[in-house]
């Protein structure tokens, strides 16, 4: 009984990180993302404001 629930709460452990791992990379995909946007509407906005 005691390695079987070794085991699981090994199991356990890897779910969760593994789990905090993919909150972790989609936190910092959407901050690259919106780092992106903004620069190239910046980018749009300022080519508009040159070209008058």
């Amino acid at each position: 009984m005691p390695k079987s629930v070794f085991a699981y709460a090994c199991l356990a452990a890897l779910l969760l990180s593994s789990c905090g791992n993919t909150a972790w990379g989609l936190k910092r995909d959407g901050q690259e993302a919106s780092r992106a946007m903004d620069d190239a509407s910046h980018r749009v906005l300022s080519a508009g404001s040159k070209k008058r």
